[in-house]
């Protein structure tokens, strides 16, 4: 049998996954960050799918965020390993054309 909704009541809300950013410990929509993920191998690289395997670590599209993480050092302690220049260097692209967009 079908599940309907019952008279006069609205289904219930989908949820909507958050995730903190690194940057500045704000809580966003997962779609609205930057992931950043160490695959098991230990390389480094930017997941626009979201669905990479491997320990990851969000920045909002923000480049004040990303200036603060390279500063403190946080996304090397949340991904447990050296970040690389380049990497770096290719979230601030990434940043700059987000923030393009908008």
């Amino acid at each position: 049998m079908a599940q309907t909704a019952k008279k006069g009541k609205t289904p219930p809300m989908k949820k909507v996954p958050e995730r903190r950013c690194v940057g500045c410990a704000g809580t966003f929509e997962k779609r609205n960050l930057l992931r950043v993920v160490r695959s098991p191998e230990g390389e480094i690289s930017i997941d626009f799918t979201g669905k990479k395997s491997g320990r990851g670590a969000y920045l909002c599209k923000n480049s004040a965020c990303l200036k603060k993480a390279r500063k403190t050092g946080i996304l090397k302690r949340a991904l447990e390993c050296e970040i690389s220049e380049e990497i770096y260097d290719e979230l601030e692209k990434e940043i700059r054309l987000c923030e393009a967009e908008e």
